[in-house]
């Protein structure tokens, strides 16, 4: 009997991994599956797809991540076109991603993600709730006319607090003309004839697409402009929408949303009795605690001898008169020092003696004007007489008298023969008349300056 011959591991992953891409169905395969344990790396993606009752590891290269444009995330559908191969380290079969795109229910939560995040910078979903009445005369339904869910909430409110109002307004919650019919209903309900306490928004379960009316951006700003409270329960306790965001409160249920929107009347008629017969009881303390006062009073001394209320006050009065006494006495003390005093300044400032003064003063000035403007006249005098001597002294006609003169051409003064050339004519002044010359020889000193 021949010895079997026995494979490497290295060797069978490796014929393995032919049989896997050589097969022609795996080399282009096109799966549909959820996005698990996706965790979001540097450069290549490692993830797994996943459906009820199966996995598959999956592996996208850079080069392809860059180019699908989204960013997947847990329990995402998507749609992939690849090829399966073996990876032989682990001996683990993979799918290498050539393309990927969301499903149809991930394409909604992408959409659904993006106006989410649009929404919340513009600040929809950070305004401050209104609070819902708690005893409401009126309140609007906007559902649709036929199905559980008006049931239920009529039933509720009806059972709970029969004396209230409901109005519905029929309504499409689901296709292309839902959003359209929600928002014309909230119209209505906000120009209604009708004065509303609260409003319901309200629609039974389903997939995200059934509910995607209620994440529809022109119904979403309609529910946040609404003057009114508004309740929502759309779908199931696990299904949210843009609209519970929006909306001052959200219920799990169309019956708890009922439940919200009014109270129990037998319970708000055993609050009003609790509250009356504490309102007995505290009105009984209260006047038992201000008859004991009374009695307290009337047996106190101010009753019975009043005349003690007045006692101090009397001491009190005593003293002030007397420092009023005081006071006005000192004052006028102080007053009669100040006339006394005025009136010796008066006797020593009076008029007549200043204008005595002042007459003596008048005398002496006339006396002494003339004196003193002769004597500033005579120093005038010898001040111009001085100048007139400087002047002399200076003045050219002085200097001519000794036999000097001067020379100039039209005018122009000729103080260097620098300025003068043979045949210049040129014009002499002197003391007592004018020479009009003409340039025959010009010499310079050899003497410098």
């Amino acid at each position: 009997m021949s010895q079997p011959n026995y494979l490497t591991i290295s060797a069978l992953s490796t014929y393995l991994k032919r049989k896997f891409d050589v097969d022609p169905h795996l080399r282009k395969v096109y799966v549909i599956g959820e996005v698990s344990n996706f965790r979001k790396r540097p450069t290549h993606q490692y993830f797994s797809l996943k459906d009820e009752t199966a996995k598959i590891k999956a592996v996208c290269y850079q080069h392809v991540f860059n180019k699908i444009g989204f960013v997947p995330e847990e329990g995402m559908q998507v749609l992939v076109i690849g090829h399966v191969s073996l990876y032989p380290a682990s001996g683990e079969y993979q799918i290498y991603i050539d393309h990927m795109e969301m499903a149809g229910a991930g394409a909604l939560f992408q959409a659904f993600r993006e106006l989410q995040e649009k929404l919340g910078k513009e600040g929809l979903f950070q305004t401050p709730k209104k609070p819902i009445p708690r005893f409401p005369k009126r309140i609007a339904v906007v559902t649709s006319q036929s199905g559980a869910v008006i049931h239920d909430i009529r039933t509720t409110i009806l059972r709970r607090y029969p004396i209230v109002d409901i109005h519905v307004y029929p309504t499409v919650v689901q296709g292309k003309e839902s959003a359209k019919s929600i928002v014309h209903n909230l119209d209505r309900i906000e120009q209604s004839m009708y004065t509303y306490d609260t409003v319901i928004i309200a629609r039974g379960g389903g997939s995200i697409e059934d509910l995607w009316s209620f994440n529809e951006e022109s119904v979403v700003r309609r529910v946040h402009q609404l003057n009114i409270p508004i309740i929502s329960s759309i779908g199931h306790e696990t299904d949210t929408t843009l609209t519970d965001f929006v909306s001052d409160l959200r219920a799990a249920t169309p019956t708890a949303a009922a439940e919200h929107a009014v109270p129990v009347l037998s319970e708000v008629f055993d609050y009003f009795t609790q509250q009356q017969q504490r309102l007995g009881r505290a009105i009984d303390a209260r006047l038992k605690f201000l008859n004991q006062r009374l009695n307290n009073l009337a047996q106190s001394y101010i009753f019975k001898q009043p005349e003690r209320l007045y006692e101090s006050f009397i001491q009190k009065f005593d003293r002030s008169a007397e420092r009023l006494e005081q006071s006005i006495q000192s004052v006028l003390d102080k007053k009669k020092r100040q006339f006394e005093q005025k009136q010796w300044e008066f006797e020593h400032n009076h008029p007549g003696s200043q204008i005595d003064k002042f007459n003596q003063r008048l005398e002496l000035a006339q006396v002494q004007l003339p004196k003193v403007m002769m004597r500033c006249l005579m120093q005038y005098q010898q001040s111009v007489d001085s100048h007139i001597q400087r002047l002399d002294l200076l003045s050219p006609l002085k200097s001519m008298s000794r036999g000097y003169s001067y020379v100039h051409i039209d005018n122009d003064v000729i103080s260097s023969v620098e300025q003068l050339a043979p045949h210049d004519f040129i014009t002499i002044e002197m003391l007592d008349g004018r020479v009009v010359s003409q340039v025959q020889k010009i010499e310079k000193n050899k003497i410098k300056r």
